[in-house]
């Protein structure tokens, strides 16, 4: 992205021509789990509603606050090479077995930072989202039990023969065709709202925000 230059035009940034609306930078921790499924919600969104957000997705192999670190760095560097602030920072992040301090100490370093960092954290895994596609689950399981409960979830609503892997390329669109992107939206809010009260995110599980970072996308699909 070095290079390109940006002019500001009301509230909105010119690039190449066309008003830029919004500028979401999404910094992953895994390499290709949720950078496909963040690129699948991307390719629901029209061409001409791409001409107005900039999506930036990244998948870097890091974890909890060295995740959130690079991610600082990355918006530093686009900022400095472009010249136009980035609009929203995201960090997709899971627990997994990382001690209960750091997962906390991420997500409260996410949360104090200003302008705000945002954490669309999981616990313990990511696949708990997609699992929430399916099923009202409410109980903790390691991330190797969630591929058992999905590819259950998945023949038990016509995909005989479904094997998951981390790596799927197109999870957003089996999981449109075979789920319930609307329900698992209401799970997770129902997830906020039990822990509303409480601070100690690590011992929330299962427990996901993906969906804040899906909805504020997908709002702009009516562009």
């Amino acid at each position: 992205m070095a290079g390109r230059k940006f002019k500001r035009l009301g509230k909105g940034r010119k690039r190449h021509g066309r008003k830029i609306l919004k500028y979401f930078l999404i910094v992953c921790e895994g390499q290709k789990t949720e950078p496909h499924y963040f690129k699948g919600l991307k390719r629901q969104l029209s061409k001409g509603v791409l001409r107005q957000i900039e999506i930036d997705i990244r998948g870097i192999g890091a974890n909890t606050q060295s995740l959130v670190k690079k991610a600082l760095e990355i918006k530093s560097e686009i900022e400095f090479d472009t010249t136009r602030p980035i609009d929203q920072v995201w960090v997709v992040f899971d627990r997994d077995s990382f001690k209960k301090q750091q997962f906390n100490q991420a997500v409260a370093f996410c949360e104090q930072k200003s302008p705000l960092i945002n954490a669309a954290w999981s616990n313990e895994a990511f696949e708990l989202w997609y699992l929430l596609h399916f099923d009202d689950h409410r109980s903790a399981l390691s991330r190797n039990q969630y591929q058992k409960k999905l590819e259950l979830c998945f023949r038990n609503a016509g995909l005989s023969k479904f094997r998951y892997a981390k790596n799927h390329a197109n999870m957003f669109e089996l999981l449109d065709q075979y789920g319930s992107r609307s329900d698992a939206i209401k799970r997770c809010k129902a997830f906020y709202k039990d822990y509303s009260d409480k601070k100690n995110y690590a011992d929330q599980n299962p427990c996901t925000q993906v969906h804040l970072l899906v909805e504020d996308l997908l709002k702009y699909k009516s562009l």
